[in-house]
C-alpha cells in the first residue's frame, strides 16, 4: 500500500497549518492521523469541525470514547482502536469494558453498552435501525435526540477510520500498548 505523508507544520499544505497548529495546541502534539489527513485541507478542516462539535455535546467523554472505540473496532482500524483504548481508559473506562468492545462486544455497563450496541448497529445497519433497537437506545435512559447525536459521533469517527485504513499512519509510541490487530 503506498504511504500517505505524515506531515510536519512545514511539510503540510498552507492550509491545512492553522488546523495542525490548532492539534498541536489542545494535545501538545499532532498525532500522526492528524498529519495524515493534513494532506487534504478539505479534510483536516472538516474533522476539527465535526470534533469540536463531538466534544462539546450532550455526551460525557467516557460515553464519547465507547461510541468511538465502538466505531473503530467496527470499521477496523487499528490505529483509532489503539486511540480510542488509551483515551477510554485515561477517560475512566472499566479496563473489562475497554476489552470486551476491542473483542466487538458491548461494555458490561447498561447505558456504556446501549451507546456501544447502537453505534455498532448504525455502522453494519448503514442507519438503518429497527423500532427495536432504538427501543433499546431509548429504554436506557436516553432520549430521541441523543439517536441522532450518536451519528453525529459515527459520521466523526468514520471520517477517522477510513482515513487511517486509507492512509496507514504509524502508530505513535504512546500508543504502542493498546494496538490493536482486529
Amino acid at each position: 500500500m503506498a504511504r500517505f505523508p505524515v506531515h510536519t507544520l512545514e511539510s503540510a499544505p498552507e492550509a491545512s497549518k492553522p488546523v495542525l497548529r490548532e492539534v498541536e495546541a489542545r494535545f501538545g502534539m499532532i498525532p500522526n492521523l492528524a498529519a495524515a489527513m493534513a494532506t487534504s485541507p478539505v479534510l483536516i478542516q472538516s474533522f476539527i469541525g465535526i470534533f469540536d462539535k463531538v466534544h462539546g455535546g450532550s455526551f460525557t467523554e467516557q460515553q464519547i470514547q465507547t461510541v468511538l472505540l465502538t466505531d473503530a473496532v467496527t470499521n477496523g482500524c487499528a490505529w483509532a482502536v489503539a486511540l480510542h483504548s488509551a483515551l477510554g481508559l485515561q477517560a475512566g473506562l472499566d479496563p473489562a469494558d475497554v476489552d470486551a468492545m476491542r473483542a466487538g462486544r458491548s461494555p458490561t455497563d447498561k447505558t456504556l453498552g446501549a451507546l456501544s450496541t447502537l453505534a455498532r448497529s448504525l455502522i453494519e445497519k448503514r442507519g438503518r435501525l429497527d423500532d427495536e433497537e432504538i427501543e433499546r437506545f431509548l429504554a436506557a435512559g436516553f432520549y430521541k435526540d441523543l439517536v441522532l447525536e450518536v451519528i453525529t459521533i459515527v459520521a466523526a469517527s468514520t471520517i477517522t477510520n477510513y482515513t487511517g485504513s486509507v492512509t496507514n499512519p504509524p502508530l505513535e509510541a504512546a500508543l504502542q500498548e493498546c494496538a490493536w490487530k482486529g
